[in-house]
């Protein structure tokens, strides 16, 4: 039997929209028949043979979509999966958009870098005894098969050399784009992600990942791609068509981060950091710019060897759980640490937990990105001004879905403050481009040397504008000295955010993932959102709905949509909530890199006032927690009504 009319029979009992399956049906036919799909073609025939029509289905109805960074997903075989087609679909777009971008350039370059991921099929998707090109298929061997494909196109890639047996971070690849005047850059990882997932990320020549419309632009050179231009990655570097990185890009990088030093060098001993990149390439920055500023880190030894299978971490690789710090946490408790600091697989990400007492004796308490946010920002400000180095008018940037403590906080120290971002670092990187080459963004002014620092929820800060992405680097500093700072008092981290809640009023920061996978949970979460904002709740966990705003309203705030791209990620519902004594927001979006809708939740008081006694301000700490968890419940029962669901037990389980 025919397998196109066999797959024909098997989406019939599949509950999915008629022209998607036609448009898997037309996929799968050209997968099994080009030439160019020659080696995919056993495990296709064998998905079909063993009637795995929904993986076929998910596998084959689209061109995996070309985001706002890039293409994420799982690696596998389609056009809806990470492989070496669909990543050089991708970079045959980049070249062509390098090309318009820069009209006449004779020598256009693009820098390139990997994680440490390599496709095992954990999921078990496809048959070991046939032949599977993506098994074993690394981020590094994903990314020299990119470099071919610019090579093929006139554009020089300027990778590692093949037998280097380091890695280049996220915020070094945005940093070396701009040390070697690069015209872009590809960084090849899926941060956090599960193992058997893959992405490319594509940089501009400001070492920031492309905004509207520019990422629009590129996603049409992408879509618009027939042919692939491509030579082997070894024939590229025999002819002379690859240029590898020497160590000066990264000695640079180091002595930059370095130079984001606020307070004297620990003493030997002084004080006790455990660090661990997860297995990732965190070692190669955060690590390294410990080391450098003499804070001798601890290692976790079972995780300090990069293996993209992350063998030794617990539940995923990602600063914002807490259980994938549980083997340092072990460490430091028998080493007596002040400290425990963390890098995601990428090392943009950053997590910690701070021991509650002063001598290293006590527990350890994990660290929120929104408390890592607001105790860093802070912590710079403070220690600027301390040291009289203060820039003339400081700017301070956030996102909307970030602790609203952070306006506080950069307000108190004079900071003019940028605080209504959508999620993404690249929004960080235009504002803070928008100020260097116009000198204001909306109603801040200033310089480029007027930026402090710039933060997100989800474990992200930029602490220089030398990067223009997340830093884990930078921030790794930030942090071992503000811990370093308090020892030197008798105090801690946690007195210290204590503090800061006291000053500035205790802000509860939660995020409520609604998983909805797969082809029905994608149309289901846009029929989610539609529904909410075409009908707002009234009331959400008791608390009235003051206003609603969505930013698809082109008569907003944001105006007019300026592609697809920023159609998409405008696509974000804010309902702020109000009571006495109270205030509290509520944001809701679409994941961009996972199968979810994610609903940021806040709650917040007002400063502590002076007199009041320990006992009110517990009570107070203690019935904003309690909002919260009635403001998750009831936004998530509301938003699953419209698609005719209900909460499972513990899906509105918050962190605490």
């Amino acid at each position: 039997m025919d397998r196109t009319a066999q797959a024909r029979t098997g989406f019939a009992a599949i509950d999915a929209d008629a022209a998607l399956k036609e448009k898997a049906l037309a996929n799968l036919q050209t997968w099994l028949t080009h030439p160019d799909f020659a080696a995919y073609r056993p495990q296709i025939e064998w998905l079909c043979d063993s009637g795995k029509w929904s993986v076929v289905l998910d596998s084959f109805y689209q061109v995996m979509p070309f985001g706002t960074g890039g293409r994420r997903g799982a690696v596998g075989i389609g056009p809806n999966r990470m492989n070496p087609w669909t990543l050089g679909a991708s970079v045959q777009g980049h070249c062509e958009y390098l090309k318009q971008r820069f009209p006449g350039e004779a020598n256009l370059r693009a820098v390139l870098a990997f994680d440490v991921r390599q496709f095992e099929d954990k999921r078990g998707v496809y048959n070991p005894a046939l032949p599977n090109p993506v098994l074993h298929l690394s981020s590094r061997e994903f990314c020299q098969h990119a470099a071919g494909v610019y090579a093929a196109n006139g554009v020089t890639p300027i990778i590692l050399p093949a037998d280097s047996k380091r890695y280049v971070p996220t915020p070094e690849l945005s940093f070396t784009i701009r040390y070697l005047k690069a015209h872009g850059g590809l960084n090849m990882t899926a941060s956090h992600n599960p193992p058997d997932d893959n992405g490319s990320k594509f940089y501009d020549d400001r070492g920031s990942q492309l905004v509207p419309p520019e990422d629009q632009l590129m996603s049409e050179m992408v879509e618009a791609v027939t042919t692939i231009r491509h030579i082997a990655f070894a024939e590229a570097a025999r002819a002379g068509k690859v240029q590898f990185l020497d160590d000066a890009p990264h000695r640079a990088f180091i002595e930059l981060c370095r130079r984001e030093s606020l307070v004297p060098p620990p003493k030997r001993d002084e004080i006790r950091v455990v660090f661990t990149p997860l297995h990732g390439c965190g070692y190669f920055c955060a690590g390294e710019v410990l080391e450098a500023q003499g804070f001798a880190p601890i290692s976790v030894p079972e995780q300090a060897t990069p293996d993209g299978q992350f063998p030794n971490v617990t539940k995923t690789p990602n600063p914002e759980v807490p259980e994938c710090m549980d083997r340092a946490e072990q460490l430091g408790l028998a080493r007596g640490a002040d400290l425990i600091i963390s890098t995601d697989p990428d090392a943009d990400r950053l997590g910690g937990m701070a021991n509650r007492s002063a001598d290293g004796k006590g527990t350890f308490r994990f660290l929120t990105g929104n408390e890592l946010a607001s105790l860093l920002t802070h912590f710079k400000l403070a220690q600027l001004a301390r040291n009289g180095s203060m820039p003339k008018a400081p700017i301070v940037i956030t996102t909307e879905v970030t602790t609203g403590q952070i306006a506080r906080v950069g307000r108190h120290f004079g900071a003019q403050v940028i605080a209504d971002l959508l999620v993404g670092f690249k929004y960080h990187a235009d504002a803070l481009w928008q100020i260097e080459s116009t000198g204001q963004y909306g109603d801040v002014r200033g310089t480029v040397s007027d930026f402090v620092i710039g933060t997100e929820e989800s474990h992200g800060i930029m602490a220089t504008a030398g990067v223009r992405d997340k830093d884990s680097a930078c921030a790794a500093l930030l942090l071992a000295e503000a811990a370093l700072y308090q020892k030197r008092q008798g105090r801690t981290l946690v007195d210290y955010l204590d503090d800061l809640n006291r000053q500035f009023g205790y802000y509860r920061n939660e995020l409520l993932n609604i998983v909805l996978t797969g082809l029905e949970g994608k149309v289901n979460m846009g029929r989610m959102l539609n529904a909410l904002r075409q009908n707002p709740p009234k009331e959400i966990g008791g608390l009235a709905v003051s206003s609603f705003e969505d930013l698809w309203d082109e008569a907003g705030r944001m105006g007019p949509f300026k592609g697809d791209t920023d159609k998409a990620a405008r696509n974000f519902l804010i309902f702020r909530l109000a009571g006495k004594g109270i205030s509290a927001k509520v944001c809701l979006r679409p994941s961009g890199t996972e199968p979810k809708a994610k609903a940021y939740m806040e709650v917040c008081g007002d400063p502590l006032k002076p007199g009041t006694p320990q006992s009110a301000w517990d009570a107070t700490c203690a019935a904003i927690d309690a909002r919260v968890q009635l403001v998750a419940t009831d936004f998530l029962t509301k938003a699953l009504a419209t698609i005719g669901q209900t909460p499972t037990a513990g899906a509105d389980k918050l962190s605490r």
